[in-house]
């Protein structure tokens, strides 16, 4: 009888072990679906290693990068419910926020990934030195329906130029196609943004080295002058092999979106457990330096649009009222 009743003990620990298992999966919301882009481009890099800090500091939390086309097929995956989470470009976002070209999505902001300077990389022994240089030469802009291609556009019109009139434009149908283009001479030049993006590392790299291109100063005060929103941004001297002097362009913050529906204990403890790995994250990723809550709050075009779980971390933190 002795061992009968050690038996059914033994297996109500069992059973109440594992409902306390399950409850740990209903808070964490099990999976998390997180949309990124393209192979080969920067936000793949940046989900794979957000998803490897943030899963090894809460075990509870299982956040599943997925490759898409980019920031506007994430847009809508998000806003159907497909994904719960996503990388999205600035320029995109603002005109989800905004309305711009579609109706108004009704996402929210988890968090500031980093911020996006954009410029043209060319090889170094290339005669092409400034952005009017490049007029009417084969140009990668980036992955199709990723967000770099329109930056570009916004960038490009705010010098009177039209990307596809006045360049000969080429999307990829992969972000990491592009340096090998410009390495063997196909295209000219390829566009990108940012510290630690891989299509610039990736020929910084070669042999030969690159080259960048900006607008100067007064390029960028007409750019500002047409399109506000875009933002003086500059990337430190250093930040690519061969790269001795800082680089000054415009850009915008690029952002982990979630869907509106996302539970707010959800994205609570998303943003919590963001603020605790800071560091590694840092750590293990140049350009994740900038993810932190302070350049979220800084970052959001509107305070309403971050997620209420995640303002309610802010307010604890002390860093939105």
């Amino acid at each position: 009888m002795k061992i009968v009743q050690l038996v059914c003990v033994a297996m109500a620990l069992l059973m109440t072990g594992a409902t306390a298992q399950d409850g740990d999966k209903t808070i964490s919301n099990t999976a998390i679906r997180f949309g990124t882009a393209t192979p080969g481009g920067g936000f793949p890099l940046y989900g794979n290693a957000f998803a490897a800090v943030m899963n090894e500091a809460d075990p509870a939390l299982s956040i599943e990068p997925r490759n898409t086309k980019g920031s506007n097929e994430n847009i809508p995956l998000l806003e159907a419910g497909e994904i719960d989470i996503a990388t999205v470009s600035g320029e995109p976002s603002y005109e989800a926020f905004m309305g711009i070209g579609r109706p108004r999505a009704h996402l929210k902001i988890l968090t500031a990934m980093y911020s996006s300077p954009g410029m043209f990389v060319v090889r170094a022994d290339s005669p092409y030195k400034t952005i009017r240089d490049l007029v009417g030469q084969p140009i990668a802009f980036g992955a199709k329906g990723s967000g770099l291609p329109i930056l570009s556009r916004y960038i490009l019109d705010g010098l009177g130029l039209k990307q596809d009139e006045d360049f000969k434009s080429v999307y990829l149908d992969h972000a990491g196609d592009g340096p090998a283009m410009v390495l063997d001479g196909r295209v000219a030049a390829l566009w990108g943004a940012g510290v630690g993006w891989p299509g610039f590392t990736a020929i910084a790299t070669s042999p030969g080295g690159a080259r960048f291109i900006a607008p100067d100063a007064e390029e960028i005060a007409r750019i500002r002058i047409r399109h506000s929103f875009l933002k003086p941004l500059t990337v430190a001297s250093g930040s690519y092999p061969g790269q001795t002097a800082p680089i000054n362009s415009v850009g915008s913050w690029s952002f982990i979106l979630v869907r509106e529906t996302l539970p707010d204990d959800v994205a609570y403890r998303l943003a919590k457990t963001l603020r605790g790995v800071e560091a590694a994250f840092c750590k293990k990723l140049a350009q994740a330096c900038e993810t932190t809550a302070e350049n979220t709050v800084a970052a959001a075009p509107e305070e309403a649009l971050i997620h209420p779980g995640v303002l309610r971390y802010f307010r604890e933190l002390g860093l939105v009222k």
